[in-house]
């Protein structure tokens, strides 16, 4: 199971390798040639000396153009030891497979985006022996998908998008979007991407609106992830929906995720709307107020033309 941001952000390159070279292309505008073949490496650079050094992910790409290593850091915050290890990690696969490494830093941070994206110099001033230039995948350049047509073009994507932008003003129509988006996949790869995205998503309030949007999709409570919810509900006492059967769970679930996303939006929400919400029984009616709560400037206009 992913445990944690870190993990995450570079393990969803192991899910889907295609990922990164359409993010390369497509977010950074780097010509990188189209992969014949792509697929997971060993990240373990440690030598014969008892001195531990890993990359996150190392993929390798082979392409018309030749064969790359795609060497895949997740970096939560600025770390100035990176100027010694990213260099080393690059030489020495370069020494030991002969091929051509590629550096992409993924981070959630935008002022760690900047300080990542600054070239390491090795070297006299005006005559460096070693240049590295990181690419670097953030919140100022992966793209905001809020659109449920565009997230299911290309759902890995828009999982990324939810991962960098998970803190960020526009998480609940990104969170609402891929939901949607998610059931146009096969099971076992949505519920990989649902624990990817809960294990990023640090606001408080948005992990919840997104275990609240989950709660709809059936596959996602055979997954290990889900029991952890389940207990963390237990203790919460709010096991009642799922224990008077699913159908019943889905409405309560959905009439809790429309309160959530407004509260989580910082929309005041009237004890008059929060009745007329919580005794809705129709999911279809339901899902419209879940789609109006995530633009709505007044928890009324959920219910406009109604």
């Amino acid at each position: 199971m992913v445990g944690s941001p870190h993990e995450a952000l570079h393990r969803i390159f192991q899910k889907d390798p295609a990922l990164l070279t359409r993010a390369l292309q497509r977010v950074l505008h780097v010509p990188f040639p189209e992969p014949r073949e792509i697929a997971a490496m060993n990240v373990d650079l440690t030598e014969i000396e008892p001195v531990e050094r890993r990359v996150d992910t190392l993929l390798r790409a082979e392409t018309d153009e030749g064969t790359y290593l795609l060497v895949v850091e997740s970096q939560g915050k600025a770390d100035d030891r990176k100027r010694g290890s990213w260099p080393y990690y690059l030489s020495y696969l370069y020494e030991k497979y002969r091929c051509e490494p590629v550096l992409i830093v993924i981070t959630q941070s935008s002022a760690t985006a900047r300080w990542a994206s600054r070239p390491i110099r090795l070297g006299f001033p005006g005559w460096h022996s070693l240049t590295v230039r990181p690419l670097v995948l953030g919140p100022d350049n992966v793209p905001v998908i809020t659109d449920e047509r565009q997230a299911e073009r290309d759902v890995p994507l828009a999982v990324l998008s939810a991962m960098t932008h998970g803190r960020g003003p526009r998480a609940a129509a990104i969170l609402e979007s891929l939901a949607s988006a998610l059931r146009t996949i096969d099971p076992d790869s949505a519920a990989v991407f649902v624990q990817f995205i809960d294990s990023c998503l640090t606001d408080p309030q948005a992990k919840q609106m997104w275990r609240d949007l989950m709660t709809a999709i059936q596959y996602f409570w055979r997954h290990p992830l889900a029991e952890q919810v389940r207990e963390e509900g237990r203790e919460e006492g709010m096991e009642q929906g799922l224990e008077q059967g699913l159908e019943q769970g889905r409405t309560e679930a959905k009439a809790e995720m429309v309160l959530h996303i407004l509260e989580w939006r910082g929309i005041p929400v009237p004890d008059a709307v929060r009745e007329r919400v919580n005794a809705c029984t129709d999911l279809n009616r339901l899902e419209v107020w879940a789609q109006r709560a995530v633009h709505a400037t007044d928890a009324t206009e959920l219910f406009a033309e109604e």
